[in-house]
Formats: structure tokens, C-alpha cells, sequence
């Protein structure tokens, strides 16, 4: 949900800024309309498009590697590569409380204080129905009693009483391009982004920079039909009452003035001008490259490493190999085992696998001669015995001591992300050299503490010697 909200944001600050920076000064102002009514809209469609072709332009691990910054590979100094015994994923899915999701209760407040403000204006706009209306052809003129109000809503015209003749016929052919044209639909798009983005304030700016095009729509159409310096004198030694209402077009709004003189003693722009309206195609390239490349995929199940585990079992019983030979096989194994794992972060719904690492020599957990028994595996005879039962042991241990409310606070309702954890069981059995990789610290230190906390095991030996064995527990964690 964060991801989307920020994307669209995003997206429509950058469809602002071009037309802050090359489209706001054109005469164009219907094609700017269109634009400023289109491109907000857009924004909230692009987030969801995804075309595999345009995937292919730009890898995701590229993608990726922009959001995380680029990582180079671990460098291992000193002695061999380190030798790591990959045990099975811990699955672990948290209960779902009565927790409130306050970030929802937050949003839903505003958006219900936004639609209250909505509806209070538009009770200000019954209200005035209620005088006096002058029917036309395909408009109505409702005159206010004792005011100079002058704004249009819809296909209703405001005029106030206290307006002379001769301003009202200039005023009333402004209003009419706002009917014909229906510029109140394009506010009314607005007000309703905003009652459901009403955090964004870029919506409050796409309302605000709408509203000016259709002035300088309908004075523009109205110069054509009278003179330049009538129609400024109009505007500027005119005083109209504004009423606080942002869906409709108030042809006397003081802050607009200004900009409207402005606009109409502007030369029209260039026919070449127009082609600044292509800058819009490589921006749409470049975010639906972006969105496709970094729609998430669900992982596979399937865990590969669980075939170089086979593969190390299978070199392990082979019998025309010789101890070093056997070595050597794993170790090259196991390092491209460690290369496997993937540098990424948590989304909703998705599983991303978080790197490990080890930082030991100590003998290699499929050639170890007798692996490290975990209590109660003591009766089993053949190391494949013991490690299942290890693996057991130890998933069964983690799933009851891992703290399942921790994730209430951190993530939301349907996560699901990895959490890696290496330790080593040194030669008197006991747990050290801990560390973990999670998206977020709290799953890090909580990984750290149960595994801390499990038992003191019968340490492996390797020719009648104890030795360090290090492991990697992959946790996944399931909120709700």
C-alpha cells in the first residue's frame, strides 16, 4: 500500500513539474487542461500496469539494485572460504489480533473530514437555489438578493443583484464558456481525489492550476467577441463578494486577476511549441519500464539450495573420492550455495530472501565425520539421522519461542518475509558468533534471542577432535 501511495505521488509530482517548467506559459490552454485533468488520474492507473516486454528493457535485479543501492560481493581474506550447513526454512505464521491498524483509522478520518467539508460547501450551493432562477435554453441564472457574487456552478449561473447591466454582460459571457465547456466536472474530479488522497497536496495544486486554465479559457473566448482594454478595464476596476467554494469558477477571485491580464496580452505560441506536449511520452516510458521491472514476483517455493544439498549428500558417499577431494567438491558448492542468496527487502504478500554470510573455517558440515546432536537425537546412529532429527528439533524450538506479536507493529496483515540467521556451535556445543539478516531490526534481534537461546548440544568432531560447525536458519514469517 505504502509503495502504490508513494508511486503515485511520485508520478504526478513529476507530471507537475513539466508542466510547471514547459507547458504553464503556452497559450494552449485547452490541450493544458487536458493535461492537468488527465495526468493526476494517470498517476493512480500506472502504478497497476505491468507489461512483461518492457520487463525485459531493464532487468529487475537492475531495479533493485537502484532502490538498494548497488552491493558489491563479500570478500573473503585469509584462509578458505567460509563453510556454512544450510538448515530447512522455519515457518512461522503470526495469529491474527484485535490490534487497530491505526494508519487506517487515520486515513479514514480524514477522508471523512474531507467529505464533510465537500458536503458543506455543496449545502452552501442549495442553499442559493432557493432565490430566484431565470430559466434559458441550456442554462439557468440565479440572481442573489443584495450581493455581487458572480460564479458558476454546473449549468447554473450566479449573478448578484447589486451587478450594473453593463458588467453583467460581460460577466455572463464569461460564465457561459464555463457551462458549455463543463469546466465544474473537471473541480468536481478534484474534490473527490481529494477526499480520497486528502493528504497529497499535489491534488490541491492540480485543483488550483485547473481553475486558472478555465479563466484564461473563457477570457479568451470572450476578447474574441469584444475589446482587449473594455474587458480589462472590467476586470480591474470591478469588486465582486467571492464565495469559499473550490468546485466552482468565480470569474472575480483577486489572486487570479493578475495572472489573467497577463495571459491575455500574451502573443499565441508557436505551433512548434506544441511539441513540448511530447515530453510526456518518454516520462510514460520511463515509469511503466520502472513499474514493470519492479512489479514483484511471488518467489518459488522450491528452495534451490536443497539440491546442492543433495548433491554434497551424493559427493559424501561417494567412495572413489578421496577426504581432501570430497573437501574441495563442497567447498566449491557451497560457495556457489552463498552467491544464491539474494540481497533484497520486504513487500507485501512477497517473499524476498535476505543474503547470509559466515566468516569461519571450521570443517564442513557433509564430510564432518560426526555431526553436532542436538538433545535428545542422541540415540540415532548415522549422521543423515541425526541432522534430520536436528532439523526438527531446532524448527520445532523456533516456532514455539519466536515472539509472533512482534510482527503486529512492524507489518501488515499478510507480509511475509525471510529472516536469516547463521551461528556456529563451537567445539564445547555451546551457540556463538550469532548474527541475522532481517528487513527490519526488531526481527534481527528476536531471530538472535531464540536462537540464543537454545540448548547446549554434543559438538562435532572431525578425527576424534571437536570442531565449530556453522549453520544457516532461514525463518519465515508469516503477519497474520
Amino acid at each position: 500500500m505504502w509503495r502504490y501511495i508513494i508511486q503515485i505521488i511520485v508520478f504526478q509530482l513529476v507530471f507537475l513539474l513539466v508542466y510547471e517548467s514547459f507547458l504553464k506559459k503556452e497559450t494552449f490552454f485547452k490541450a493544458n487542461r487536458w493535461y492537468l485533468l488527465l495526468t493526476p488520474v494517470l498517476s493512480l492507473i500506472l502504478p497497476f500496469a505491468s507489461f512483461t516486454a518492457l520487463s525485459e528493457v531493464l532487468p529487475a535485479s537492475a531495479v533493485t539494485a537502484i532502490n538498494n543501492t548497488i552491493k558489491l560481493p563479500e570478500v573473503f581474506i585469509g584462509g578458505n572460504q567460509p563453510q556454512v550447513q544450510q538448515l530447512p526454512t522455519v515457518h512461522i505464521k503470526a495469529e491474527k489480533t484485535g490490534a487497530v491498524n491505526w494508519w487506517l483509522v487515520a486515513y479514514a478520518l480524514g477522508s471523512f473530514m474531507s467529505l464533510l467539508l465537500f458536503l458543506k460547501r455543496w449545502r452552501v450551493i442549495g442553499k442559493l437555489f432557493q432565490f430566484k432562477a431565470e430559466d434559458k435554453k441550456d442554462f439557468k441564472i440565479v440572481e442573489i438578493p443584495n450581493s455581487r457574487v458572480a460564479f458558476t456552478f454546473l449549468k447554473t449561473v450566479f449573478l448578484g443583484s447589486d451587478i450594473s447591466a453593463k458588467e453583467r454582460e460581460y460577466i455572463l459571457a464569461h460564465e457561459l464558456i464555463h457551462v458549455s465547456q463543463k469546466h465544474s466536472l473537471d473541480l468536481l474530479v478534484f474534490e473527490i481525489l481529494k477526499v480520497l488522497f486528502w493528504f497529497n497536496p499535489l491534488v490541491y495544486i492540480f485543483q488550483n492550476r485547473i481553475a486558472a486554465l478555465h479563466e484564461f479559457i473563457a477570457d479568451e473566448a470572450v476578447v474574441k467577441k469584444t475589446s482587449k482594454k473594455q474587458y480589462f478595464n472590467q476586470l480591474l476596476n470591478s469588486a465582486f463578494d467571492t464565495q469559499n467554494l473550490s468546485f466552482t469558477n468565480q470569474f472575480f477571485n483577486q489572486s487570479l486577476i493578475k495572472k489573467r491580464i497577463v495571459m491575455l496580452q500574451k502573443n499565441k505560441s508557436t505551433t512548434i511549441a506544441k511539441f513540448k506536449f511530447l515530453l510526456v511520452l518518454p516520462l510514460l516510458a520511463m515509469m511503466l519500464i520502472y513499474v514493470s521491472c519492479s512489479d514483484e514476483r511471488d518467489v518459488s517455493s522450491d528452495d534451490p539450495t536443497g539440491d546442492i544439498d543433495n548433491l554434497i549428500s551424493k559427493i559424501q558417499n561417494k567412495d572413489n573420492l578421496s577426504e581432501d577431494e570430497k573437501i574441495e567438491l563442497v567447498k566449491v558448492l557451497q560457495a556457489v550455495e552463498e552467491k544464491m542468496e539474494g540481497t533484497s527487502f520486504k513487500e507485501e504478500n512477497k517473499v524476498y530472501e535476505v543474503r547470509g554470510w559466515a566468516d569461519t573455517n571450521d570443517v564442513p558440515f557433509a564430510v564432518i565425520e560426526e555431526v553436532p546432536v542436538f538433545p535428545g537425537c542422541e540415540y540415532l546412529k548415522s549422521n543423515q539421522e541425526r541432522k534430520e532429527c536436528m532439523s526438527q528439533k531446532i524448527a520445532e524450538f523456533v516456532a514455539k519461542e519466536f515472539d509472533t506479536k512482534i510482527g503486529n507493529d512492524l507489518l501488515e496483515e499478510g507480509d511475509l518475509v525471510r529472516v536469516i540467521v547463521q551461528f556456529k556451535i563451537d567445539e564445547t556445543g555451546n551457540i556463538r558468533d550469532i548474527r541475522a539478516r532481517a528487513p527490519v531490526p526488531e526481527l534481527e534481534e528476536e531471530a538472535k534471542r531464540v536462537v540464543n537461546s537454545l540448548p547446549q548440544m554434543t559438538p562435532g568432531k572431525q578425527r576424534g577432535k571437536a570442531v565449530g560447525v556453522v549453520y544457516s536458519l532461514p525463518i519465515s514469517f508469516t503477519n497474520g
